[in-house]
């Protein structure tokens, strides 16, 4: 609904979606970094911006100008009155907005900083919205609010055709390159991520649909019935035991994942997390993340 959207006209969240609020560095390759932050918006901006989504705003240059929180906030009331904020937010997290500080590097490399500073915006307003009992997500190419259901933690991950061991490297690296700048909540949504969207893959590729998306123990099991995975006598012991710990995997990625990373844990409850925990959470998804695709490509 539309009208969730009014949660967005907080000074807070405006202030991160104007560029105000900043978080981090982002690091590159090359030992450049840029803010972790929406672009900056001036005035002016914010007046054009205004004029895109048809609401004629002229920026007073004499004088007279509202605040940059006042244009955003209009606009929000504009878009949310005509059904436009899924449209304007995807306008403004979009990559064309960010080519000014993004520049300069390579495309694969441009590409993984903005997926990722997006996801560490998206996931600082979810931090202000969490007490209410909201969340904003992307579905496809929209942008929603919803009620957080329960204590359930629904990760809502772009389709992708194939899942390889490119990809899986891809999602490792990203999250070492978070442990690196000390944002080890998000290295372990990547993680946890990774075990999720793999687990459906396989699963796909047995014609079948995962059973709960966004419970990866329900998915693992259903996995491990698809793939025969379960321990038996015929199998050398050492590797039964093997076997039997990636439940332990699952169950730990799964647990840390509602009740430590991102935004979700707050105050005295939160479990602080140190750097080579962190590395083991990655490390140890990749590990059995590389497996199951193993086991899923044996038995095509």
């Amino acid at each position: 609904m539309s009208d969730a959207f009014t949660l967005l006209r907080n000074k807070e969240i405006i202030a991160i979606l104007d560029g105000d609020t900043k978080y981090g560095d982002y690091k590159f390759e090359d030992c450049t970094t840029v803010k972790i932050a929406m672009p900056y918006l001036s005035g002016s901006d914010l007046c054009a911006l205004s004029t895109l989504f048809g609401l004629p705003v002229t920026y007073s240059w004499n004088g007279g100008a509202l605040s940059r929180w006042q244009y955003l906030d209009n606009l929000l009331e504009h878009c949310i009155k005509n059904n436009q904020c899924s449209s304007l937010l995807a306008h403004m997290f979009s990559l064309t907005q960010f080519s000014k500080v993004l520049n300069g590097h390579g495309a694969t490399e441009i590409k993984e900083a903005h997926q990722t500073i997006v996801s560490n915006i998206i996931e600082q307003i979810n931090g202000l919205l969490f007490f209410g009992g909201n969340e904003l997500v992307i579905i496809g190419q929209n942008f929603v609010i919803h009620p957080i259901t329960g204590n359930k933690i629904e990760i809502i991950a772009p389709k992708i055709k194939t899942i390889d061991r490119e990809y899986i490297k891809s999602i490792s690296s990203r999250a070492m390159r978070d442990i690196e700048q000390n944002d080890f909540d998000s290295a372990i949504t990547k993680s946890r991520t990774l075990l999720e969207e793999t687990f459906c893959y396989v699963i796909e590729k047995k014609n079948e649909t995962p059973s709960d998306s966004g419970d990866i123990s329900k998915l693992f099991k259903q996995v491990k019935t698809l793939y025969n995975m379960h321990t038996d006598t015929n199998t050398d012991r050492r590797i039964n035991t093997l076997l039997s710990g990636l439940n332990s995997i699952v169950s730990a990625v799964a647990e840390m994942r509602n009740k430590d990373s991102d935004a979700h844990g707050v105050g005295a409850a939160r479990i602080p997390i140190k750097e080579h925990h962190a590395r083991l959470f990655v490390n140890s998804s990749m590990a059995m993340a590389d497996f199951i695709l193993s086991v899923q490509q044996n038995n095509s």
